[in-house]
Parts: C-alpha cells; sequence; structure tokens
C-alpha cells in the first residue's frame, strides 16, 4: 500500500486527527505490517507541515503500532508470531479476570448494550465493513467488563486489545469466521446472564484462545 491521496483533516487538534486517521489504517490494514511510513509523505498526503506528524507518530509508537525512529519517519510495527501469542495470552489473562470479577455486578443496562453491539457486529459483517466491525469487537469486550470497575487492569487491557484487534480483524476478514466469533459472544453474554462465573471464564479462555491459534495459523501461512 503506498501512501499518495491526499487526505482531508480537521484543523483543530491536528495530532489527534493524523493519529486517529493513521490507527485506523493500520488496525484496517491498509498500512500494512512492517511498512515504512516517511514524515515528509505524510505531510505532503495530509497537507500539513511535519510537527503534527512527528506528533502523531510518536503517539502511535507509545501505542506500539508503529516504531518511530527520529530522522526516518517511522515502520508499522511487524510482530513475531511469538509476540503476537502473547498479546492474546495476556489479553487472556485481563479479560478473564475482569470477567469473572464484572458478572456479579452486571446490571441491565450493560446486557441491552451488549445486545444492541452484538446486532451492530452483525450488521458491519454482512456489510462487508470489516473495518467497523473491530471497534465493535473491542467495544463488546469492554461493556462485559465494564461493572468489575477495574480501572488499571482495563488499561493494561486496552494496550494489548489494541495489537490484538488489528490481527483480530484480518482474521475475520480472511478466514470468514465472524458467524463463529458471533456464536462465541452470544454464548458469553449468555453466561453472564445466568451468573455462570466459572462457564463464563471457561468460554471465553476458548475463545481467545481459538481466536489466536486461528490468528496465528493464517498469519504463518500469509508470511510465508
Amino acid at each position: 500500500m503506498t501512501l499518495a491521496q491526499k487526505r482531508a483533516v480537521i484543523r483543530q487538534s491536528l495530532p489527534d486527527v493524523i493519529v486517529a486517521d493513521l490507527r485506523q489504517r493500520i488496525l484496517s490494514g491498509d498500512l500494512a505490517e512492517g511498512e515504512l511510513i516517511r514524515q515528509e509523505l505524510l505531510a505532503e498526503e495530509y497537507d500539513v507541515s511535519r510537527m503534527p506528524i512527528r506528533e502523531a507518530l510518536k503517539r502511535l509508537d507509545a501505542e506500539g503500532l508503529v516504531v518511530f525512529t527520529n530522522n526516518r519517519g517511522a515502520t508499522v510495527t511487524l510482530h513475531t508470531l511469538d509476540e503476537i501469542a502473547e498479546i492474546f495470552d495476556v489479553r487472556m489473562l485481563l479479560e478473564v479476570d475482569l470477567f469473572t470479577r464484572a458478572i456479579p455486578l452486571m446490571q441491565a443496562a450493560h446486557f441491552t448494550e451488549c445486545e444492541q453491539l452484538l446486532k451492530d457486529m452483525e450488521a458491519s459483517y454482512q456489510a462487508g465493513d470489516v473495518a467497523a466491525w473491530g471497534p465493535l469487537n473491542a467495544r463488546y469486550h469492554n461493556v462485559l467488563y465494564a461493572a468489575a470497575g477495574r480501572k488499571l487492569t482495563s488499561n493494561l487491557l486496552e494496550r494489548a486489545s489494541l495489537q490484538s484487534n488489528r490481527y483480530v480483524s484480518l482474521h475475520i476478514d480472511q478466514l470468514k469466521n465472524a458467524a463463529h466469533a458471533q456464536q462465541d459472544h452470544s454464548e458469553l453474554l449468555s453466561l453472564a446472564r445466568q451468573g455462570d462465573i466459572n462457564g463464563a471464564a471457561e468460554k471465553l479462555r476458548s475463545h481467545i484462545e481459538s481466536t489466536k491459534l486461528q490468528v496465528l495459523e493464517w498469519i504463518a501461512a500469509a508470511r510465508r
């Protein structure tokens, strides 16, 4: 993917807007892993000076989505297979802890929001809007765990989820596996409604482990 077409941005808070746009391009696969992103080309593309570009790339580096180099710009982070597996393992530890704490505290509003997100996820996939599916998936999991009220754990999970979501979106798109993921998500919600903490924890572990293995298999094959 080459950086060619100019992209219009709102003039206020340029780094925020550019960060959001670049982040979405990375998560959707529009900017591929390992791809070099030069500051001067981005400045031309967004029709801005290099200063907001530099700030945006530094922030994406802090998120782990790019590796920033002062004189060259940045490279979209290329994780090894072991690193990708570790990202999912970290997610599993944090999410299972949050979910088991959240279930006894979940209210009707949490269940209602989860149900709506499931509908939105299904609609986005049916419409072929995989870029929208990833953020909806992340939001769904966040709402499942919100009642736990564990801000520190949630902040740690946010970084791991950001790293994994780009691979999850590719996994759903390339492997055409949305139906299975949607079934898992529905079962997680059902188990939470029943107050089945052990069953929900086991289902969540298997859901993340299954996703991890399929993503790793696809990426390994694609890189070969």
